[in-house]
């Protein structure tokens, strides 16, 4: 029988792999300890899961979003895994030397022995830039120029001699170079096309951050246009595969048990985006006993059962063209119990719907049963067969 013919390589419409995306959200009034603690022990949990990545955010004021340095978090968070890939999510570019920041993700990614990704992104807090002076205005100009030399000093060996008027490079270069052989780099995207435009410029992965939010998950087809034309343009390519989409999900056996647990924490959530980070992220309510209805309603995010994660899904699939990796957004809208099992519910139900793992075994089941009839007469058959034939040697 002659095998079928190769078709080529085609773009995703479903993603193949899964992770979360950290930033992480803990409400103020708790034990900050405990909770990055909580946190790494989420991603062990991740780990034996079956996850694929993680990626670790940087801030730096406003006191939900804890972690300051990524890197120092996923050095931790790597001796206690052992198959999750762990990113930044992101390095806010402004905020460090470019010879620095390569310097220590080099070093991170021998001591992972090739487990890390580099995030970039401008500074999602404009109380972080001030703090450091930075003019809200510049930081885009700045991820971008950041941006370039961090790839030719991961990308060469030559030495990189570059002045902007924040930074200076004379003849550097890093003395260690990558462990992997291409260290990924991915740009963040909200609603803006300054991620697309410097992902399509530098061949970097894209991480969309806001898919789910109404101006993000309109903006997804245009972003993608955004890259490939930038791509087309500078001799880079884009993508698809590399492409990842974030949005926060809660999951349970039922819909009515999934809104019952999300009355722990997904108040001080939408309380956070919309008095605090001052992102165009929470719902237009108020009430908390309507929170539900309006994240899914709205598309922001999933709170029910696993059917309707994958309904969300393949919602962004069709609307972006088609996607590699999803990130569910990590949050604690409900408590550690029923936040891990809502983890466990995905792993089980969600991911080998598109990663195909559960349709061979539904298939071969079918076909099993369909035949029963047949299987079953044979092996009867048989038995029978060896029954008489133990009976003549016996002379009964």
């Amino acid at each position: 029988m002659t095998a079928p013919a190769p078709t080529g390589p085609a773009a995703p419409t479903g993603p193949q792999r899964f992770g979360v995306f950290l930033a992480p959200f803990h409400p103020v009034g708790q034990n900050p300890t405990l909770a990055l603690h909580r946190d790494l022990d989420l991603l062990v949990h991740l780990d034996a899961l079956g996850f694929d990545e993680a990626w670790i955010g940087e801030h730096h004021s406003a006191g939900f979003e804890i972690i300051a340095s990524p890197e120092v978090f996923i050095a931790v968070a790597a001796e206690r895994t052992r198959h999750l890939r762990l990113g930044t999510g992101v390095s806010s570019l402004p905020y460090h030397h470019p010879l620095m920041l390569a310097d220590r993700m080099v070093l991170l990614d021998h001591l992972t022995r090739g487990r890390v990704m580099l995030g970039v992104g401008p500074g999602a807090l404009p109380s972080d830039a001030h703090m450091m002076g930075i003019e809200v205005a510049r930081q885009r100009d700045m991820m971008e120029e950041a941006l370039e030399a961090v790839l030719l000093l991961l990308r060469t060996e030559e030495p990189v001699t570059m002045k902007t008027d924040w930074f200076e490079l004379r003849d550097a270069r890093l003395q260690l170079r990558p462990h992997q052989r291409e260290l990924e780099v991915a740009v963040a995207a909200m609603v803006s096309p300054s991620g697309p435009r410097a992902a399509g410029r530098f061949g970097c992965s894209l991480l969309s951050l806001g898919a789910t939010q109404a101006a993000g998950f309109d903006a997804l087809g245009y972003h993608w246009g955004v890259m490939e034309e930038r791509a087309a343009r500078y001799g880079t390519a884009a993508d698809r595969d590399r492409w990842r989409l974030v949005g926060p999900v809660h999951l349970a056996e039922t819909r009515e048990q999934a809104a019952r647990d999300v009355a722990f924490g997904l108040a001080d959530w939408i309380g956070y985006f919309r008095n605090v980070a001052a992102l165009p992220i929470a719902p237009d309510t108020d009430d908390p006993e309507r929170l539900v209805e309006a994240v899914n309603s709205t598309g922001l995010g999933v709170i029910g059962t696993p059917d309707d994660a994958v309904a969300q899904i393949r919602r962004l699939a069709d609307q972006s063209g088609g996607f590699g990796t999803y990130l569910l957004m990590a949050h604690e809208w409900a408590d550690t119990t029923a936040t891990r099992r809502s983890y466990e519910l995905f792993a089980r139900h969600v991911a080998p719907v598109f990663q195909g793992t559960a349709r061979t075994l539904a298939a071969s089941r079918d076909w099993a049963a369909a035949n029963r009839p047949r299987f079953i007469g044979a092996a009867t058959d048989a038995i029978m067969a060896k029954v008489q034939q133990q009976a003549e040697e016996s002379g009964r």
